[in-house]
């Protein structure tokens, strides 16, 4: 159950002693955007208590603890600091409490996450939430031997639209509609941090302890559940992974530990998608930095994230770049109850360019506040998709959308419609191209914070059958940058992309009875039906 303010305090109170600054950098950037206030909103931030952009513009997020029965809250915060408590939770009822988890943002535009505690069973369960405040419950966790239990992190949708996790009992997959299933009883435990799916298809995750040296583990899990440990901590690289890993516009994941590296205060990582590791940053100073909170990879190609220690004691917000260079952004200082103190939760860059994230105490109330660190990044586009063919609606974030006049895929203009000034929804083109969204308004034209794969299709093929040296026009959409056709496994040596829907292609030697298959730089697409291949 949860503890008590005063016990939290004086357990955090001990573990970090005031300490000096060893590079001292203006706090001009750093703004407390609301305090908390526990007899009537959330308080008390706990990693990882992710916070999730709304299609509204506005911040979503949990506590553990607050609300109008002290055992945790669902809220809302505008960018400039105005708050709602969308449900008050109660562990004495079967909806579940204590929600360390924080949110993660559904395609649907809801909002889902998960119940520590409570519930119909007393291990918490996973929910969503919509913006206008109806709860659903979408599964009670230990209802029976092959179940999760006390769900610390929230899930995460993949691209096939379901949404997955890892708890105690296992990894599980979730549908929108609340079909559950256990996918790998024996996952790496314990998991506090959300997976992250990776451009490769997998999902990527921490174990905070455990593994070959007891000082946790990063891993990977396929849809189906198989999981693969990637990387053994082992204290001189780090120790305790809380946080989760977010993968670089170079392909690579970092993270930061807790604990261990040379000086005991936890490390920043670089880790390659086979494992091999690079600590970039061996965190030490008078006061352990103990960061607890992951990495933003944010629109200027750095990464930004935050420590309970360090600094003065109360906590530091960084920047580090993928060469190791390390600045410390803004130091908490020794003010007691002014401002946020001690940021725990992973940071998030909103689409106006500000980094947003949470402090677990301080503020008027001295009981947590929402921050925004300004450190003047553009304003930018966010894709809830991160690939698709042509055809499929995409829903973009961003802001000053009233009046926009382009979306487009890389090169390919899209139908669109702007739902609101912070959300619209986008038809991919059939000359669409793996690259950046750029979204054109009356006063700018925004960019995505990542590239967007458009995956190739295939419609149809003629003829249906042919022997070797036959010339057959496959029709489809997203074929601009093709690079290799086969049939039945086997690749053409010669074809023509005619335009972005329609590529001739030779029958090669050895080609055998099978799919057609086409590869760009979004992906491979593979026909419905099968070509024969005649004597």
């Amino acid at each position: 159950m949860p503890q008590p303010k005063q016990f939290v305090i004086t357990l955090l109170v001990i573990e970090f002693l005031v300490g000096f600054a060893s590079n001292k950098v203006s706090a001009q950037r750093y703004t407390d955007v609301h305090s908390f206030n526990c007899a009537t909103e959330a308080c008390y931030f706990m990693n990882p208590a992710i916070l999730a952009q709304g299609r509204d513009g506005n911040l979503y997020g949990t506590s553990w603890w607050g609300g109008t029965a002290q055992y945790g809250a669902i809220f809302k915060v505008t960018p400039s600091g105005a708050a709602t408590t969308l449900a008050n939770l109660n562990c004495t009822g079967t909806a579940g409490c204590s929600p360390y988890s924080g949110l993660t943002v559904g395609r649907d535009g809801n909002f889902y996450g998960a119940n520590s505690e409570g519930g119909q069973y007393n291990y918490g369960n996973l929910f969503k939430i919509t913006p206008s405040k109806v709860m659903t419950i979408l599964h009670q966790a230990g209802g029976g031997t092959s179940d999760i239990f006390s769900p610390w992190a929230p899930p995460i949708q993949g691209k096939d639209g379901n949404f997955y996790g890892v708890a105690p009992g296992g990894a599980y997959k979730i549908t929108v509609a609340g079909v559950f299933s256990i996918i790998n009883h024996s996952p790496p435990l314990p998991v506090y941090a959300p997976l992250i799916q990776a451009t490769d298809g997998y999902f990527y995750g921490t174990a905070a302890t455990g593994g070959t040296h007891d000082c946790g583990d990063v891993f990977k899990m396929s849809t189906t559940g198989a999981i693969q440990v990637i990387y053994n901590f082992e204290y001189v690289n780090g120790c305790s992974p809380y946080a989760p890993v977010v993968q670089g516009t170079d392909g690579n994941f970092y993270g930061t530990t807790a604990y261990g590296g040379s000086a005991g205060g936890g490390v920043i990582y670089k880790l390659t998608p086979k494992g091999v590791i690079t600590v970039l940053r061996h965190l030490s100073g008078t006061v352990l930095p103990t960061p607890f909170a992951g990495l933003v990879s944010a629109t200027d190609g750095n990464l930004y994230g935050a420590s309970v220690g360090g600094g003065k004691g109360w906590g530091v917000l960084f920047k580090i770049t993928k060469a190791g260079v390390y600045t410390e952004l803004y130091a908490v200082p020794n003010d007691y109850t002014a401002v946020g103190r001690f940021p725990y939760s992973t940071p998030i860059q909103h689409t106006n360019g500000k980094i947003y994230g949470l402090m677990y105490v301080g503020g008027s109330q001295d009981e947590g506040t929402l921050y925004s660190l300004d450190v003047g990044l553009a304003p930018f586009v966010r894709a809830l998709n991160p690939s698709g063919i042509p055809g499929n609606t995409i829903e973009i974030l961003g802001q000053g959308f009233t009046g926009t006049t382009s979306v487009k895929f890389g090169t390919g203009a899209a139908t669109f419609t702007v739902v609101s000034a912070t959300y619209l929804t986008a038809v991919i083109p059939t000359d669409a191209v793996t690259g950046w969204i750029t979204v054109t308004t009356p006063t700018a034209t925004l960019k995505s914070a990542t590239t967007f794969k458009v995956l190739p299709k295939i419609t149809s093929f003629t003829p249906t059958t042919g022997a070797v040296g036959t010339v057959v026009t496959i029709t489809g959409a997203a074929f601009t940058g093709t690079t290799k056709v086969t049939f039945g496994g086997v690749a053409a040596t010669s074809f023509t992309v005619v335009n972005a829907t329609q590529i001739k292609a030779t029958v090669p030697t050895g080609a055998k009875t099978g799919k057609i298959a086409v590869t760009t730089p979004g992906g491979t697409a593979t026909s419905s039906g099968t070509f024969t291949v005649t004597q």
